[in-house]
């Protein structure tokens, strides 16, 4: 199997690689830990941001290797490689391009800290190639690529993880099993928030690539764009042609927890309302806005001042669940519950621990269990960022047909469902 080595090649045989992986035609027989000292052997792919986070929790498990680190980013690569040798005594092997990770028959892991645009495809190509996977949020680009991830971990019947690290920590299991428990009696509604001080991105100008990126591999399954020069590596989430904005950045995050909390799967109705108030740049995302979702007999907000620091409860990130008896607040690493006099009666207290989340990941390999963030649980969550957004690209209201939970009466809407590709990049399963 040969693999792309410059940019001139890369469009001419992704063509025919992708296809060769997805289809399964090359992939080796699957590769399964057999037991929990048997070591899991893992390639990650990207190491920029949350990739380090990827490495160090890793590098702090038992029984687990970082046998690749793949970066199209040279220098983040060479830091990636840095970082495992000093913990690590095996050197990883470095590379540029995802697929020379699938096609090594003894790597049990893909872990994908990687732009939005390419979470779906990586993941779907990983599991058509045995291999299990670690997927940062949001997990999919459109509705479409959700639904398809699901459909691949089954059909190759891969342990998938979607990076909601919330899902995994004790304090946080502990509150919602709390909220469940009746705590503050029966549970109806659910705010959420995320504020924050970002800046402008500013007015981007054509330029060429450095040197050290392989801007046609990063861009791989979204159809080609000119490189500029205030792209790359964080305002890609503020363009709708490879990010999610910040329902899909941090919203998802709140919104996992409040669909956790409320027991509840898919919205009836969703809108949206705000702007880019703050700044006149490049960001097509909107900085200042409001998503409401309603589920029937219960309901739920998301509200986002990411250019703005002061948040609710004192947190810049939380949840408030509002119940008959009370309330349960989860503001940044902490959660309160009040009585209806609003008189705090409990305090769980928390810290953020991303290895506990990887650890669930690698046990499910072991034991064959689904884990605390399967791709199923995590994608439903991220369909309601999905909703939002769509809602708020086309101004409607959105309404979901409760069967087959499918946006109904809105041509314009259903045409976000899902998004063009490069040639040969469509993911299939």
């Amino acid at each position: 199997m040969k693999f792309p080595v410059n940019r001139r090649q890369f469009i001419k045989q992704t063509v025919v690689l992708g296809t060769a992986v997805t289809v399964g035609k090359t992939v080796s027989p699957v590769r399964a830990a057999r037991s929990p000292n048997e070591k899991i052997l893992i390639g990650i792919m990207g190491c920029n941001g949350r990739g380090m986070a990827h490495i160090n929790s890793y590098l702090s498990l038992p029984n687990a290797e970082i046998a690749y680190i793949c970066d199209v980013d040279s220098r983040a690569l060479e830091k990636g490689v840095a970082t495992v040798v000093q913990k690590q005594s095996r050197k990883p092997q470095g590379v540029r391009d995802f697929r020379r990770i699938l096609a090594d028959p003894a790597v049990d892991v893909l872990s994908i800290a990687t732009p939005n645009h390419w979470h779906a495809p990586a993941t779907i190509l990983a599991c058509a190639a045995g291999k299990h996977v670690y997927v940062e949020k949001p997990g999919s680009h459109n509705p479409h690529e959700g639904e398809l991830m699901v459909a691949a971990a089954r059909k190759h019947k891969r342990v998938v993880q979607m990076g909601n690290q919330r899902r995994s920590w004790p304090w946080t299991i502990e509150a919602i099993d709390r909220l469940h428990a009746g705590e503050i009696g029966k549970v109806f509604f659910a705010r959420s928030w995320y504020n924050a001080s970002r800046g402008t991105i500013g007015r981007g100008k054509p330029a060429p690539s450095p040197d050290w990126l392989d801007y046609s591999l990063w861009q791989g399954p979204a159809p080609e764009r000119p490189y500029k020069d205030n792209l790359i590596h964080y305002n890609w989430h503020w363009h709708w042609h490879w990010g999610n904005g910040e329902l899909g950045n941090n919203g998802i995050h709140c919104l996992d927890l409040v669909r956790w909390g409320l027991s509840v799967d898919y919205p009836l109705r969703v809108t949206c309302g705000g702007n880019r108030y703050h700044f006149q740049d490049d960001q097509e995302t909107p900085d200042t806005y409001t998503t409401t979702f309603d589920f029937g007999d219960k309901g739920a907000t998301w509200e986002c001042h990411s250019c703005h620091p002061r948040g609710f409860e004192g947190a810049g990130f939380g949840v408030n669940f509002y119940g008959e008896k009370g309330s349960l607040v989860i503001a940044g690493n902490n959660c309160k519950i009040y009585d209806l006099n609003n008189k705090a009666v409990s305090e769980i207290a928390g810290k953020w621990n991303d290895a506990d989340h990887f650890a669930d990941f690698l046990d499910c390999i072991r034991d064959g269990k689904r884990p605390r963030s399967d791709i199923e649980e995590g994608q439903k969550s991220t369909l309601l960022c999905h909703l939002g957004n769509i809602a708020w690209r086309t101004g409607h209201t959105i309404n979901l047909d409760p069967q087959t939970h499918k946006i109904v009466g809105d041509r314009n809407a259903s045409k976000l469902w899902s998004r063009k590709y490069r040639s040969g990049w469509e993911p299939r399963v």
